[in-house]
Parts: structure tokens; sequence; C-alpha cells
């Protein structure tokens, strides 16, 4: 692609609550300091199906929307004034675009943005042809990293961000409540802070085979026992969770809520239990420039590795089979779910071959 070309083509069109559509997007060129980016790969997730759905705060989301916050793909034009990339060079770029000048952004909580914009739920996200980013938010993977695996930074830089403002001590015993993408990358990078346990309890057990390779000790869809942890992760999104993940905590210990229960909806708080128990409970919104660099270093170094949670490969143009499959129980093991965008649509690694949602329909 030459350096005046921007792709353009079919976009993954949120027009209202309940209204989706693939519809032709035109690129928009990049201006001094600016990157356009072409998306390859770009992973789908239960806040997407919330954006669908319209179940989200609409403080976080703006109609007509194109999805797409986790994603990676390849540089196509560089603005005037960006030397640091290449046409062709593999990225990922941070979704959370901060103004940079409030007093959240000036002390590094771009996720506290007082003008909080971010793609794919207030800007048009990935699942189109291409964005056009600022150059700063701009993230190259180093050279064998798959581009499917960059597909995650996103949601590992959530968890890595939620256990960087806890104090976890070697040798605590963890437990994540959830099984979905982000339960299961916290799983993985709880083991940097040298866990004895880790410990994963979620509702399907078809998900016991990704919980092993998320590198969990045990997987269990039963009550966890109460007062048994030292740091509670809760992933689920549900405020059952929320409640589980109170009585999980053992005495001094430390709660950090992920999951997004639903707007409006309430958790059962005891007290008496929080005090008496002396606990921390904290919760984590998205993630910082900071977290977000940090995970882009631990992909590329290989300290993370994402890739063996992918389950599933759609192209754009199946994207209601994908949005189904997202939204039903089917027995068996479900992680991540990639919209693959490539015209040709081959593997980045061969040794990491991504199943098609569409089994015989290529």
């Amino acid at each position: 692609m030459s350096q005046q070309e921007v792709p353009s083509g079919p976009a993954l069109m949120v027009r209202g609550p309940g209204e989706v559509v693939l519809e032709q997007h035109s690129g928009v060129a990049a201006a001094a300091g600016e990157v356009v980016i072409e998306p390859h790969f770009v992973g789908l997730c239960g806040t997407d199906l919330e954006i669908v759905n319209g179940d989200l705060d609409p403080a976080y989301t703006r109609y007509p929307l194109v999805l797409g916050h986790e994603w990676s793909g390849r540089v196509a034009q560089v603005g005037t004034a960006v030397s640091e990339f290449a046409i062709g060079d593999p990225v990922v770029v941070e979704g959370v675009v901060g103004c940079l000048v409030c007093s959240a952004c000036r002390s590094g909580r771009t996720n506290m943005c007082e003008n909080y914009d971010e793609l794919g739920f207030t800007l048009d996200g990935a699942a189109g042809p291409s964005v056009t980013v600022p150059a700063h938010l701009v993230h190259r993977l180093a050279d064998g990293v798959p581009l499917a695996a960059g597909a995650l930074v996103e949601p590992a830089a959530v968890v890595l961000r939620a256990l960087g403002v806890l104090q976890i001590e070697p040798a605590s015993r963890v437990l994540v409540i959830g099984d979905g993408t982000v339960a299961l990358l916290a799983a993985q990078l709880v083991r940097m802070w040298s866990p004895a346990t880790v410990d994963l309890a979620g509702l399907r057990p078809e998900q016991k085979v990704l919980a092993a390779a998320a590198g969990a000790d045990a997987f269990t869809v039963d009550q966890p026992p109460d007062n048994a942890y030292d740091v509670v992760v809760e992933a689920a999104g549900a405020t059952a969770a929320v409640e589980s993940a109170i009585r999980a905590a053992r005495p001094s210990g430390q709660v950090v809520l992920l999951g997004i229960a639903g707007h409006g909806n309430a958790a059962r708080l005891l007290v008496d239990d929080v005090v008496n128990k002396d606990l921390r409970i904290r919760g984590s919104f998205s993630y910082t420039a900071e977290a977000w660099a940090t995970t882009v270093g631990l992909l590329n170094s290989g300290a993370l590795r994402p890739l063996p949670l992918v389950t599933h490969r759609a192209r754009l143009e199946q994207f209601a089979a994908a949005l189904h499959l997202l939204s039903t129980a089917t027995g068996e093991p479900r992680g991540k779910i990639l919209l693959d965008l490539r015209p040709d649509a081959a593997d980045d690694d061969p040794g990491h071959p991504l199943p098609d949602l569409m089994k015989g329909d290529r």
C-alpha cells in the first residue's frame, strides 16, 4: 500500500441498540502527528455485547459506532512529524484517548481522563478498514509476535492495571472469579507476583481446559470457600460474583473488582464483614498508558503468552454468528473470539493456527 492510500471498505457499525450492520466506511488520512492503522485482528468481548444491546452506561457510549476496542494491525500511513513508524509495522493502539491536559492525565491516570474518549466506545473502533490515531497511542510489536496475540493486549492491560493497584505478597493465595478472557488473563498475569496458588472459579465446566492453559492451579464451578484467599480478583461482571469475592477474602485480604455488572445493578454488601475482616476493596477501571506500555513489553519479551486463550476466528461478514457464539453456552471451551479482517486470512504463525468459527465455510 502506498503512502497516499487510506484503506476503505466494510465496517461493523452499531447504529443504535439492537441495530448492527455492515456498511462502507471511508478512511481518514493521517494529519501531522497521526498514524493510519489497517486492523488485522479484532477481539470481541462481553462489553461489545452490552454496546450492541444498549446495556452499557450511556456515559461511555456514543452511537452510531464502529465496534472494536481490542485489536492489532499494521501501519498503512504516517503523517508528517512521525518518524518512529514505517508502513507495514505491526502495532497495537491504546484505545483510551486522553486529553493529556486534565489533572487526571497529568498525574498518569489516563483511564480517568476528564474528557473521556475511547476507540470502540465513543469513537469509531477497529472492526473496519482503518483507524486514524495520534502517534503517541501506537506501540510497535516485536518481530515474531503474532498479530493475533496483539489483539489481547487491551484486556491484558486492564488486568495488569488492576493487579498493580493491589499489594500482592509472594506466597499469597489468589482466587480469580470468572472464566472469560479477562479472568483467564488474570490467572496468567498474577503469576508475576509469585503466589502460592491461583484458583479460578467460573460457571462453565468446559472452561477447565482454558484455565489450565492460563496457569490456574485449580478450577471449580462450585461456590468458593469463605475466608480462604489473600487476594480475590472479581472478573465475572455479575453482582453475585462481587458478593462471592467479598465472602472468599480472608481477614486482612484484598478484593479488586474488574467486571462490569450492568448499569444500575447493585450487589448486597455485608458491612460488618467488610469492617470486621479489615478488607481492602478496590475497583479498577480500564488501563493507564503506563499499564498499556508495560503489557506490550511483556508480550514483546515473551513473558505474556495469550494466544492459547484464542479459541475462535471469524471473518467480518460472519459477525452475527460470532456475536451469537459470544452470548451462548455451547458446552465447548470458549476463549477469545477474533474477527480476522485480512483479505487472505492466512495465519500469522503456522505454529499457532486459529480455528475457524464456521467450519467448512472458507
